[in-house]
Parts: C-alpha cells; sequence; structure tokens
C-alpha cells in the first residue's frame, strides 16, 4: 500500500504535470474535513488522511494564532498554539517561536490533557541546578540571536488520542528606524497549519500615517521568495484603519501556506507605520501617575558630519563579506554630503590610513580617489582591532583641535570587523579602557560585527561606552544592504546635545534624558514617574543644537484626570494581575533596558551587583523575563481550567474618550490653561488689527496713529532697511467682510509677516498664525503653538504658544509678532497677525516703510486749540474725542491735520491715546498708499519703483 502511494506519486512527478495546488488542496480538504480543535481532540476525517497521519511521528500542529495590540508604540504580544497527538502512543511536542531579542517574556501557560501549567517569573540564582522534569523542561530562550530574534522553546510529551495548548504572552517597546516603526513576528511553524491567524490592532491617537505590509521576508534572506519589486501585502492580509487605529489580519488557508513554504516555515510578517509628527516638544502621554515623552522632531536641517570609517581587511574577511562591505561603502561614500569631511582606514596586521592625518572635505575628486582605495583592499593578516581604532580616534581627535571646525557638527567612527582580535592588544577588557581613554567622550563609535566569529559582546560595550550602537550580521545574509541600511540610520544628524527636563519637585525615576545625538528618522524615548499630584501640569523642556542654531522648545502638559488614558474598560486589554497601566509598562520596560545597559558597561562588582538586584526586582515586579530573572513551570490545581485566550485586541468603540494622546499645547476640557505669555517690552509702534498703525515718537511724548484701507492680497512695505542694516520687513493682507452698517467695503488683516535680513549672512523668516519658516541656508519649520527658541550667531525665534513670536536680530533689532486666534470667528473676523517694533537700535537713520519711516525721526504738535494736556483728555474724553481741524502736526515739514483719538493696542492689553491721520495717512506718510506695496513678499526695494529680492 504504501509503495502503490509512493509509485502513484512519483508517477504524476515524473510524467512531467505536478500539481502543487491540487496537492495542497487534497491535503487540506482531507485534514481539515469537519475540524474542530475546540470542540474535540477525536477527527472525523476520511480513511486516506488518517493513513496519512499515521505516517507523521511529530503532533500536528491544528491552530497557530497570534494576537497583538500596539497602543502608542508599546506592543502587547499573545501567541497560542494548539498541538495534536494523534498517535497510538504518547510524542514529544515542541513549541517554537523566534521573539524579537529586544522583547520580554510576560507569561507563559500550556495545558497538557486535563492539566495545566503556568509560569512563574523568579529570580535567577548564581548556581543551577541541572534537574530538570522528565516530562518538561523550562522554557527559556536558547540559541542566541538570530537576526534580531531570540527563540523561545517548550518541549512537552503529549499522551495519545490528546492534545497541549500553549499560550505565550510577551512586550516590547518599537523602535524607530529610518522614518518609520516597525513590528516584526516570526509565522514559523515548521508545518503546514489547519487554522492559522495573525491579527495586529494598533492605536496612535498621534494619527498613522505611511502604514505598509510589505512581503514576507525570510530571515536570513532579505527579500527572499519575493519578485523583484513585489510591495504587495502577503497572501490573505487585510488591512483597514482609520485616521488613529488600524487593523491587519493575515489567515492563510493550506492551500496558501503551501504556496508559500511547505515546509511551515513562511518567515517574518512585518508591519511598518508612522504617526503624525512635527517640531515641538514631543509626544507627551501621562496615566496614573506614569508618563512617557516621544520626541522625533521633523523638517531640520542636517548637522555636518566628520566620519572615520574603519574597517577590517583580514583574512577572515575573504570572499563574499570584504565584497558586500566594499558595494556598501561605494553606496555611502555617494550618500556623503558637501560638507561632510571623510578618512578610510583599513586593518589587519597592519594599519593603513588612506589619507594620513586628515580629515577631506566630500567632493568628486575625493569621492572617486576613496572608492578606488577601497576597492583596491585586499583581505591579508589578523585582526589588529585595539591598534585600528587607536589610530581611528587620534586621527579624529587631532582634527577636531587643528581645525576650526564648527563645534556643533557630529564626529563618529564606524568600525567593522568579522572577528575577534588576534594582534596586538587581545584582552577585551584593555582594548574597551583604551578605546574609551581615546574617545573621551568628544564622539560616538558605531560597531559592526559580520558572522559568528566576532565577539559580539565586545563591540556591543564599546558602542554602549561611547554613545554608539551596534549592529550584528550573519554571514549568509546581505550584508551589503544591512550595512546600508545601518549607515542610513546614523547619516542624517539633526541634533545634538539633546536634554530634556522636567520639574525635579515633579517627577522621579525619569529613564535617560540627554542624548549626544538624534538621527533623521529614529526617536528619542524618556519616561517616569510623578510625585507632585497637586500640579495641573507637568513642564517639559527640550535643549539641543542644530548646526548653528540653539533650539529651545518648552509646553505644560495637562496632568490628565484618573480615568482620561484608562484603558481597563477596552475589552481583552486585561493581563490577568489587574496592571493596565500600559505607560507604566513602558517605564519598566525603558528602565530595566537601562539597568541592563548600565551593567554591561560597569567594571565594578559591587556596583554590577547592585543593577543586577534593581533590574532583578523590577523585572519581578512586572513579571519580566530578563537575564536575571527565569520562568518556573508550576502545576496549577487539579481540577483547574485550560489556559483562556487572554488576547490584546482593543475595542474600536469609544475607544478615543479611553485613550487620548496629549500632545503638549491639547489640554482636556475641565482643565485650566495656563498659557506660556511672555512679558516682553515693546514699542507702541505697530500695525495690528485691520490694520491700524500706531507710531511712537518719545521724545516729543505724544503717538501718531493711523489706518491703511489695503486691498486683499496686497503685500505692505513695514519696515525697509536693506542697504544699511539687511533687514525688511513685509506684510501681506488678508480680506474679510465688512460688519453690517459699517463705512468700510470690507476688513483687512495681515496674514503673514515676512522678515528678511542679509547681514552678516542671508536669512528669513515668514511667519503664519499656524507655523513659522525659518530659512538661513538650511531651512526649519516651527508651529506657532508649541513654545520654542531657535538661536544662532545673529538671530534668535522665541516662540510662545498661541500668543506671540519675538524676533532679535544682532542683539539690536527685535520684532514682536502677536497671534490673534479666534474660537468661533465672525463672519468679519479671520485669523491673523499683529506687528510690533520692540528695539529698532539697529535701524538705520536711512530707514522707510510704513513703520521704518518714522523711527529716527520726530514730530511737533504746532497748534492745540483746546490747550488739552493729557491728563485733561483723561478727564474730558468727549471732548477730546471729537475732530478739530485745528489740530496740526509737522512731520518732515509737511503739515498734517489730525483728531484725538484713542486705540487698544496689544490684543486689548494696552491703551493708547493717539493723533489720528486720516484718508490713509495722507501728508504724514512719504508719498501715497500705493508707493508701500511689494510685489511679493521677498521684494526688499527700498525706494519707490525699485523692487529688489533678498
Amino acid at each position: 500500500m504504501i509503495l502503490w502511494l509512493w509509485l502513484c506519486w512519483g508517477f504524476s512527478t515524473s510524467a512531467g504535470q505536478p500539481d502543487s495546488e491540487l496537492m495542497a488542496r487534497y491535503l487540506e480538504e482531507q485534514l481539515m474535513s469537519d475540524y474542530s480543535i475546540m470542540e474535540q481532540v477525536a477527527r472525523r476525517v476520511p480513511r486516506q488522511a488518517k493513513f496519512l497521519q499515521r505516517l507523521e511521528t511529530r503532533p500536528r500542529m491544528s491552530e497557530f494564532t497570534v494576537k497583538s495590540t500596539i497602543i502608542s508604540r508599546y506592543a502587547f504580544t499573545t501567541v497560542s498554539c494548539t498541538m495534536v497527538n494523534s498517535g497510538s502512543e504518547a510524542r514529544e511536542g515542541v513549541f517554537e517561536m523566534q521573539i524579537p531579542a529586544a522583547a520580554f517574556i510576560s507569561n507563559f501557560t500550556m495545558s497538557i490533557g486535563n492539566k495545566t501549567y503556568y509560569g512563574e517569573v523568579t529570580g535567577k540564582e548564581k548556581k543551577h541546578s541541572d534537574d530538570k522534569e522528565k516530562h518538561k523542561k523550562p522554557p527559556n530562550p536558547t540559541n542566541g540571536r538570530e537576526n534580531g530574534y531570540e527563540t523561545f522553546k517548550a518541549s512537552v510529551f503529549i499522551p495519545r488520542k490528546m492534545q497541549a495548548r500553549f499560550l505565550l504572552h510577551y512586550e516590547e517597546l518599537l523602535q524607530r528606524r529610518l522614518g518609520k516603526y516597525e513590528y516584526m513576528l516570526s509565522i514559523r511553524p515548521q508545518q503546514l497549519v489547519g487554522r492559522l491567524r495573525v491579527e495586529v490592532n494598533i492605536l496612535e491617537n498621534s494619527g498613522i500615517v505611511s502604514l505598509e505590509v510589505p512581503p514576507l521576508r525570510n530571515s536570513k534572506h532579505k527579500g527572499n521568495g519575493k519578485v523583484e519589486g513585489d510591495v504587495s501585502p502577503p497572501p490573505s492580509t487585510v488591512v483597514g484603519h482609520t485616521k488613529t487605529l488600524a487593523k491587519i489580519t493575515f489567515s492563510p488557508s493550506v492551500v496558501e501556506q503551501t504556496r508559500i513554504a511547505r515546509n511551515g516555515i513562511l518567515g517574518d510578517f512585518i508591519i511598518r507605520y508612522d504617526v503624525n509628527r512635527e517640531l515641538s516638544v514631543g509626544d507627551v502621554q501621562i496615566l496614573n501617575g506614569y508618563f512617557v515623552h516621544y520626541f522625533a522632531p521633523t523638517d531640520l536641517p542636517p548637522l555636518p558630519k566628520n566620519v572615520v570609517f574603519v574597517l577590517d581587511s583580514s583574512a577572515s574577511m575573504v570572499g563574499t563579506k570584504l565584497k558586500q562591505t566594499k558595494e556598501a561603502l561605494f553606496t555611502i561614500l555617494q550618500d556623503l554630503r558637501p560638507e561632510d569631511h571623510f578618512n578610510i582606514i583599513g586593518f589587519s596586521n597592519r594599519i593603513k590610513v588612506w589619507q594620513q592625518d586628515q580629515l577631506v572635505p566630500v567632493t568628486p575628486n575625493n569621492i572617486r580617489d576613496a572608492k578606488k582605495y577601497i576597492h583596491n583592499m585586499s583581505p591579508t593578516g589578523g585582526t589588529n582591532i585595539n591598534g585600528a581604532l587607536q589610530t581611528g580616534a587620534k586621527l579624529l581627535n587631532d582634527y577636531i583641535a587643528q581645525n576650526d571646525i564648527d563645534a556643533r557638527s557630529v564626529s563618529l567612527i564606524i568600525f567593522l570587523t568579522d572577528g575577534r582580535p588576534t594582534v596586538g592588544e587581545t584582552q577585551s577588557s584593555k582594548i574597551l579602557s583604551n578605546t574609551k581613554d581615546a574617545i573621551r567622550d568628544k564622539f560616538c563609535l558605531f560597531t559592526i560585527g559580520i558572522g559568528n566569529d566576532v565577539d559580539h559582546k565586545l563591540l556591543e560595550r564599546m558602542a554602549l561606552e561611547n554613545c554608539g550602537m551596534t549592529r550584528h550580521f550573519q554571514e549568509d545574509e546581505d550584508a551589503a544592504s544591512h550595512l546600508k541600511g545601518f549607515y542610513d540610520e546614523i547619516g542624517t544628524p539633526l541634533l545634538s546635545d539633546i536634554r530634556v527636563d522636567y520639574p525635579d519637585d515633579n517627577v522621579e525615576q525619569v529613564t535617560q534624558n540627554f542624548f549626544p545625538n538624534y538621527f533623521n528618522g529614529s526617536e528619542i524615548i524618556i519616561a517616569g514617574k510623578l510625585i507632585n499630584y497637586t500640579s495641573d501640569n507637568l513642564h517639559v523642556e527640550v535643549t539641543a543644537s542644530n548646526s548653528k542654531k540653539y533650539i529651545l522648545l518648552k509646553t505644560d502638559v495637562a496632568i490628565d484626570l484618573p480615568s482620561r488614558n484608562d484603558i481597563r474598560g477596552v475589552p481583552g486589554l486585561e493581563d490577568g494581575k489587574g496592571n493596565n497601566n500600559y505607560i507604566e509598562r513602558a517605564w519598566s520596560y525603558l528602565t530595566i533596558k537601562e539597568l541592563l545597559k548600565s551593567r554591561l558597561k560597569s567594571d565594578d562588582n559591587q556596583e554590577k551587583d547592585h543593577l543586577m538586584e534593581k533590574a532583578k526586582s523590577m523585572a519581578l515586579a512586572y513579571n519580566f523575563v530578563t537575564p536575571f530573572t527565569v520562568l518556573k513551570m508550576r502545576e496549577a490545581g487539579l481540577h483547574s481550567e485550560p489556559p483562556q485566550e487572554e488576547f490584546i485586541s482593543p475595542s474600536t468603540d469609544g475607544i478615543g474618550a479611553k485613550l487620548q494622546s496629549l500632545q503638549g499645547h491639547k489640554v482636556p476640557p475641565g482643565i485650566r490653561r495656563q498659557q506660556d505669555k511672555q512679558r516682553i517690552k515693546i514699542s507702541k509702534t505697530s500695525a495690528d488689527g485691520d490694520p491700524h498703525f500706531v507710531i511712537d515718537f518719545p521724545s516729543s511724548k505724544l503717538s501718531v496713529c493711523f489706518n491703511i484701507d489695503g486691498e486683499p492680497g496686497d503685500i505692505l512695505r513695514l519696515v525697509s532697511d536693506h542697504k544699511e542694516s539687511g533687514v525688511t520687513v513685509n506684510g501681506k493682507l488678508i480680506g474679510a467682510p465688512a460688519p453690517r452698517n459699517g463705512h468700510k467695503k470690507h476688513r483687512t488683516y495681515f496674514s503673514t509677516i515676512t522678515i528678511l535680513s542679509n547681514k552678516p549672512e542671508r536669512s528669513y523668516l515668514e511667519i503664519t498664525p499656524k507655523r513659522i519658516i525659518l530659512d538661513d541656508g538650511e531651512r526649519m519649520l516651527l508651529s506657532c503653538d508649541r513654545s520654542a527658541v531657535v538661536r544662532s550667531s545673529s538671530l534668535e525665534v522665541s516662540v510662545s504658544a498661541n500668543s506671540n513670536i519675538t524676533v532679535t536680530i544682532r542683539n539690536t533689532i527685535s520684532f514682536v509678532i502677536l497671534i490673534h486666534h479666534y474660537k468661533r470667528p465672525a463672519p468679519y473676523q479671520r485669523n491673523h497677525l499683529g506687528f510690533y517694533i520692540s528695539n529698532s537700535k539697529g535701524l538705520s537713520s536711512d530707514s522707510h516703510g510704513l513703520l521704518g519711516q518714522f523711527l529716527n525721526h520726530e514730530v511737533k504738535l504746532l497748534q492745540e486749540s483746546l490747550n488739552i494736556s493729557h491728563q485733561q483728555v483723561g478727564q474730558n474724553q468727549t471732548e477730546a474725542l471729537k475732530p478739530n481741524p485745528t489740530n496740526t502736526l509737522k512731520v518732515k515739514g509737511r503739515l498734517v491735520p489730525v483728531v484725538w483719538k484713542q486705540r487698544r493696542i496689544y490684543n486689548g492689553q494696552q491703551e493708547v491715546d493717539c493723533w489720528f491721520a486720516k484718508n490713509n495717512a495722507d501728508k504724514l506718510i512719504d508719498g501715497t498708499y500705493k508707493d508701500y506695496l511689494a510685489s511679493h513678499p521677498f521684494d526688499t526695494g527700498t525706494s519707490f519703483g525699485t523692487i529688489n529680492s533678498l
């Protein structure tokens, strides 16, 4: 019978008519007939299927389900697997799951027949007993790391005609790389599964963008199994999402599984996404006494780099490894920016420096010569890791010391090797101390290891001790793409010396809050505990450097009411311990990770023991399996129920009310808002409102005011001193209907203020009620609803959220732009800006414009027929406000009839008594209104009829 079946199958194949799809369908129909694992163990299947089952020596996996919920980057994953032993004797069932190396296992349960075993996290003893229970093994990650995974493995003997059920829970905080979060699931059941389903729910109240599900990826061959250019999701994948919620399912049938891989090793199921973000203090979330702060600004210009590539060219690099390294370096060199400087060191027994004692600028000739040098590298000799790093560090230190490089550029070493030290200093501890002494915290070291012979711990510790990162790739992986990908992560530094501060009397146990660099596409995460529950808000300040600019971002984040971010009402989020605070778990996750890193870096045994105990204590409190804790299996009561599927899958009903992400300025209703309005000393000289102009003449002890009735779209030249101080200010008008029974046909307001400066270097600011564009050769975008300070050598921009923007040029010229927002605007109202001059000392006597022409002149009141003093005006305002043709000002030799008025400026906070010139400031200003119209926002014309552009 067996021979007959084999001959029939073999004949079909040899005849050249294989039909894998029909075979897969046959298996599916036969093995899945009347299939219900949850109801019974015995199956009613056709006789042929029973015969095939008897040929199988291992238990059959009838169900493999993964459910995951990602809440604000923190992922809860539950894996459920059911195995059936249909044989006549007990057989070993092996549950094996690859989980991300960065994840922590938080629970494991298994049931075998009518017995249930649950995992209990306990502290790891220094000496372990080798005694193990015969019928089960405590599951532990084994086989080390493989492509960012660790393998969790549990094996049990399943009695005949019975089933075993496994439930594994693990948690991780997703890291942002290359502009996206990547969530990976290893789908490798190692056999075809009757019921295979993956369900991932994502909740991001910041808003989900760029959601994608690429084809399945084999861990050892990136992109294996897909057609070149194919970016479609795996078969049977369904993706649905709203602005803040997403649900992705993957449920391939046996037929579809067979098409992917007959052995059941399907590959990595990957989800990539990002969230809405902007240059601001970041996304701060608070829940029940804990907070987590995500900081990943965008729209920042890159910092210049000073980079030294240190490449292993020893004999062990022969073949594919060196070839792929060269390919990656060719691409990386091409991606260097013109403002970068670089050098290359190759090392084996000998240390070979491409350009002695210098870093060279990025030019076409230097890139060409560097490629030639890399192309001619040949593998030979041993591995002098210590010598190579000492040479690279000295090269970079000397360059920094001898050259007047920008203090805010980023210097780094990228070090690559495939082996262990064999030449020179070979003791790891000495190499570590020598490297740290050579670098002296002046720059960062990034390490890359290729293959199985590399000393991964040495590379990891070298990177950690010197503010860098490490990556490890297998020999048979696509090293070229991995190297390029790693460089892309660190190739675009945007900020340096980032510090995040919170009030000491408000927080405690805050995770790392200083970071040497922030790279484009990454994210800085800080978490901590609140201790001052009487405060209404949490003050946050972020300081950093960007190229030639110093940046200060600040805000007050409302401390939520207890129920605001509570998820206890969301179905499926119970973890069995009553702990539903995902922010607290993110804090504990980060804290444990930092304790592990600190211990790895420490050389003091007493300190290492202290850090180990702290990490162990926290791991036990939060039920995490770490290097200092183990998962021991305990048998539950004799009549305990089988483990239930406590999957983490949030309901979409009312989720917005259950989870609210507070992004700095967004304060929930009912909580008092404390606006960060700075008290700024300003002059009365301004253009605000409809627009109303006010000129202050301090020496004459009087003020003059006038209106300009412009047209929507007009651009008014407010200050023009381009030839002398280099400063020009233009304002663009926006229109609105006039109020009923008014004397105007329409109203106009300033919608945009443009400030241009060409000294000492070209720069401009374009300001609207929503955002600010700063461009001084490097473009930066700021939001008006977030407090921030950006400072360079000659320019400072200070934003007070939803209040005002102060622009200071060379410390001698200051402008204040007031932001007018209407919550419920009337038909004749528009969000607009007001322009105020705070300091005009730096403007020349030749400055002009509707406001600028008066800054260095005085006026004289020739006749006050009513003999009105300022005190009398206050006592008899009605009489004072009456038009009187006998009131006349003398301005630049011109006589201007004026009347007495009162104006409210600066959002009504200040009242001004002024002499009003009618008819669009006729005779008051030089020329007429139309002479002050600019052709475009960047027009720097300084005389009538003259147009220049910055």
